[in-house]
């Protein structure tokens, strides 16, 4: 099996990069969307524009 996204070798969806940048997506969504009120996409929209999110964490989002 290979990562959706980079194509490397993974045991599920994602590489063992990607899935960690996924976790990470999902913890800080659930903070944000408590804190703001913020639907998914417009989570995942904030994550790909903010200059301090990672690379593995933007391929993500």
């Amino acid at each position: 099996m290979s990562c959706r996204i980079c194509g490397r070798r993974a045991k599920s969806e994602f590489c063992r990069r990607h899935e960690e940048a996924y976790k990470s997506i999902l913890e800080g969504y659930r903070e944000w969307r408590e804190a703001m009120n913020i639907s998914w996409r417009e989570y995942l929209e904030e994550i790909a524009k903010n200059p301090y999110s990672g690379r593995w964490v933007k391929d993500v989002a």
